[in-house]
């Protein structure tokens, strides 16, 4: 199977503070440090042109460009009032396979993906996520790196991260995809812009 390099979402700002991995012993030289703990909210924005589907994760799942997606699914006729006919399902597979085929995506890696990533919007259902956890390394009072428990999943954009204490930090996430259902759209890089 054929796979696109990892692709990566970030706000770029600065570098000045970055995440690191748990560390059992986050104490510095004067052993003064604490933590806080991080939240974070939204992260799940589509491009409109997608009707709400999630298409850069199914697209890194896929090991294609979300370009690439959005084009062989623009050629799907769509049901209208209902669940397609089994003869309308069985053209739109073939018009999927005919344009994601030819860079080495199976019927049954299709289906795999789109069965993980489906969900019924209008029933106020979400395509399955894994939110991220993190804390924050405090030292004289000021945010000096983050520990990141839990990378999450399933995030579309950046989500917005905040810090117990401290409201008035600008912070930068950045999140990366892969193939790796556990692993697509997960945070990998908290920075504080100061």
């Amino acid at each position: 199977m054929k796979f696109f390099p990892l692709l990566s979402v970030a706000i770029v700002l600065a570098n000045t503070v970055s995440c690191s991995q748990p560390d059992d012993d986050v104490r510095g030289g004067d052993g003064a440090q604490e933590t806080a703990p991080v939240s974070f909210s939204d992260g799940y924005e589509t491009d409109p042109s997608d009707h709400g589907r999630p298409v850069v994760l199914i697209a890194s799942a896929l090991g294609v460009t979300p370009e690439v997606f959005r084009d062989a699914f623009s050629r799907v006729t769509p049901a209208k009032g209902g669940p397609p006919s089994a003869a309308q399902a069985r053209a739109n597979k073939k018009v999927l396979m005919d344009a994601l085929g030819k860079h080495g995506i199976t019927n049954e890696r299709l289906d795999e993906v789109s069965d993980f990533y489906r969900y019924n919007r209008e029933a106020g259902e979400v395509w399955k996520r894994t939110p991220a956890t993190a804390s924050a390394i405090i030292k004289d009072g000021k945010v000096t790196g983050f520990n990141i428990t839990n990378a999450g999943a399933g995030y579309t954009t950046a989500p917005m991260v905040e810090v117990a204490g401290h409201d008035d930090l600008i912070m930068n996430v950045e999140i990366d995809f892969s193939t790796d259902f556990s692993t697509n759209g997960r945070v990998i890089s908290l920075t504080v812009v100061e």
